[in-house]
């Protein structure tokens, strides 16, 4: 059984406690990192209930879910993509999500920029970059990540707010730690060599949220502590 809105509100100020003292160890405003619920494999009403909270945005990792899964859903909410983008589902992620974080090759960048001019809009994205060089997460290599923006930033439907990047699993906070500055790194030679602000960096989930912040994470992407195990 799905979990109560009142166990809800409790996770996530649990969550918030956790970030706030992320913050306050890294001397850095809570204000400045948004929590993203992520609702995938739960029912809608893990929409509604982040709506009711006052969040912003939720996060799926499955077009087709979160397609469907916001048909049945009332809420004014955003909702993200941070699952990874298959190419021949790109103009549904681009018609049915506010933005898509998981953006990490050139044929994706065409395809949504195409998708986006045909339905008349401007798509928020983040380009993912496997910052952890792990080969079992998707995301651009570093080396390719200028490359990657380059042609982002030429597309005329597309606005790039900045990066995002999952960590390696790993025993060690130092591996998540590490793989989080270099994205952070990363974006800070990008925003200088391409004049862009890249204000967004998505990186941290549960286990490494507080490694996340310390990095200059300004979005975590909570879904198991805030909403329970998968279904």
């Amino acid at each position: 059984m799905f979990i109560t809105f009142e166990e809800f509100v409790r996770r996530a100020g649990a969550i918030r406690a956790r970030m706030d003292v992320a913050c306050a160890l890294a001397g850095r405003d809570p204000l400045g990192v948004e929590l993203l619920a992520v609702t995938k494999t739960h029912p809608p009403a893990a929409a509604e209930y982040a709506a009711r909270l006052g969040l912003r945005a939720v996060g799926e990792n499955r077009v087709q879910e979160g397609v469907e899964k916001r048909a049945l859903t009332t809420a004014a909410i955003a909702w993200e993509l941070i699952g990874h983008l298959q190419s021949n589902k790109a103009r549904l992620a681009a018609q049915h999500f506010d933005r898509v974080q998981s953006v990490d090759s050139a044929k994706l960048v065409q395809q949504l920029d195409r998708a986006a001019a045909e339905l008349g809009k401007t798509l928020p994205i983040l380009l993912q970059v496997n910052a952890g060089n792990d080969p079992a997460k998707y995301g651009a290599d570093p080396a390719e990540a200028g490359r990657l923006l380059e042609q982002a930033l030429a597309g005329k439907n597309l606005r790039v707010d900045g990066l995002m990047t999952i960590a390696p699993l790993s025993p060690d906070p130092s591996v998540a730690r590490r793989t989080f500055a270099n994205l952070r790194d990363l974006r800070d030679r990008l925003a200088a060599d391409f004049g862009v602000p890249l204000r967004e960096l998505s990186m941290g989930m549960s286990g490494d949220l507080a490694e996340a912040i310390a990095e200059g994470s300004t979005l975590v992407r909570i879904g198991t502590a805030l909403y329970g195990a998968r279904e």
